[in-house]
C-alpha cells in the first residue's frame, strides 16, 4: 500500500464508537452527524477490506480487525498529542497543556491547591487534572496520556517495571470521630479500643479501602475485627455520617483539614500505633517529558511533601541508586505539608 488506508479523523471516530458503545452516541461525542460517522466508517472498511464491527447486535461490537486497528489507533492518537505538546514547547511555558492524573483522595483533597499555586506562576498553561483509580491512572500515564500522576495505591504488577515511581510523601490516615464521642476526650486511645468501636467505610471493592486495609494490616490491626456498620461510596459522605455520630472512620489526613479548623471532628491518636501509607508520583520514563511537566515537578510537587525527592532523569537506574550502587538515605519524615 503506497497510501495509508487510514486517517486521523478515521481513527478518533473508531475511538469515539468503541467507548461509546454506538454510532450514534460516537457522533454525538464528536459533534457530527451519524451519517457522516457511518460513511467513514464505511469508507475505512472498505479502504482496509476487512469489517471492523459486528453489526449484528443492538451495540456495536468490534470485530477481532477492529480491536487490532483500535489497539494500534490508540498509540498512533497519543503519540499525534505528544508531538502537538513538544512543539507547543518551543513557546516557552507560554501555552501548551500539563495533564496531571491522580488517585480519588489526592485528585480531591491535595491536586487543586497544587494546580492553583503552578496557574499562579505559568497562567497560559491548560491544566487538566484526571481523577480516577490507582490501575486507570497508571495506564493512562503509561500510554501517554497523562504526563504524571501522584497515587496512594500499587502499580498494576504489569506496569511495575515500565513506569518511574518516586516515594513522594507519607500520608497519615486519621482515625475521626465526632465531638461528643466518648473517646474523643481522651488524649490516646488503646488498640483494643477499636474493636470495640463502630465503623464507617468505603465499599470493600474500591481501590481506596483496599490500600485502607493493607496499611492498617501493617499496622498491626486485625481489619476482620473491626465492625464496619455502614459502607459509603465516597470520602464526604464519611465524613458527613462521621460528624453525624453514626460511626468513626480511618480517612487521609489531606482529606479532613478543614474539618478539623473548624472543630467539627475530632482525630484520635492511637497508642503506639502512626497509620501511614506512601504517595509515589508516577512518569513514564520513555515518554516525552514536557516543560510545564517539569516545571510542575521542580517547583511545585517539593512545596507539599514531608520526603527528599529524587526523580531521577530519563535513562537512570530504575531502583534508585547511583552510578556506584549506593542509594540515597532519607530521614524521617514529618507531617505531610499541606499549605505551603
Amino acid at each position: 500500500m503506497s497510501d495509508l488506508p487510514f486517517t486521523l479523523d478515521q481513527l478518533r471516530i473508531l475511538k469515539a464508537i468503541a467507548a461509546e458503545g454506538s454510532f450514534k452516541r460516537a457522533a454525538d461525542s464528536l459533534y457530527v452527524s451519524q451519517p457522516a460517522v457511518s460513511l467513514q466508517v464505511q469508507n475505512l472498511e472498505r479502504q482496509l477490506d476487512v469489517p471492523l464491527f459486528d453489526r449484528g447486535g443492538r451495540r456495536a461490537q468490534l470485530t477481532e480487525a477492529g480491536h487490532l486497528l483500535l489497539s494500534y489507533g490508540d498509540r498512533i492518537l497519543s503519540l499525534c498529542q505528544e508531538t502537538c505538546r513538544a512543539i507547543e514547547d518551543l513557546q516557552n511555558l507560554q501555552g501548551g497543556t500539563l495533564i496531571i492524573g491522580a488517585s480519588q483522595t489526592t485528585g480531591t483533597y491535595l491536586l487543586p491547591r497544587m494546580i492553583g499555586l503552578f496557574r499562579q506562576k505559568y497562567a497560559d498553561v491548560a491544566v487538566q487534572l484526571h481523577v480516577h483509580s490507582t490501575r486507570r491512572t497508571a495506564w493512562s500515564v503509561a500510554n501517554g496520556q497523562v504526563d504524571l500522576a501522584i497515587i496512594g495505591g500499587e502499580l498494576p504488577p504489569e506496569l511495575q517495571d515500565s513506569l518511574e515511581r518516586v516515594p513522594y510523601a507519607e500520608d497519615e490516615l486519621a482515625l475521626i470521630m465526632p465531638m461528643y464521642h466518648p473517646l474523643a476526650s481522651q488524649a490516646v486511645i488503646q488498640r483494643e479500643d477499636l474493636y470495640k468501636l463502630h465503623f464507617i467505610a468505603l465499599d470493600s471493592q474500591s481501590t481506596i479501602r483496599k490500600v485502607i486495609d493493607q496499611v492498617l494490616t501493617r499496622c498491626g490491626i486485625e481489619t476482620r475485627r473491626l465492625k464496619i456498620e455502614m459502607e459509603l461510596n465516597s470520602i464526604e459522605a464519611i465524613k458527613t455520617a462521621v460528624q453525624s455520630g453514626l460511626g468513626v472512620a480511618f480517612v487521609s489526613n489531606s482529606a479532613i483539614e478543614k474539618e478539623l479548623q473548624m472543630g467539627v471532628l475530632h482525630r484520635a491518636k492511637i497508642d503506639s500505633v502512626v497509620v501511614n501509607r506512601t504517595l509515589s508520583v508516577i512518569f513514564n520514563p520513555n515518554r516525552y517529558r514536557s516543560k510545564a511537566a517539569a516545571a510542575f515537578t521542580a517547583e511545585i510537587l517539593p512545596q507539599f511533601t514531608n520526603l527528599p525527592l529524587n526523580f531521577k532523569p530519563i535513562g537512570a537506574e530504575k531502583n534508585g541508586a547511583d552510578k556506584n550502587g549506593t542509594k540515597p538515605t532519607a530521614p524521617p519524615p514529618e507531617p505531610l505539608n499541606l499549605s505551603p
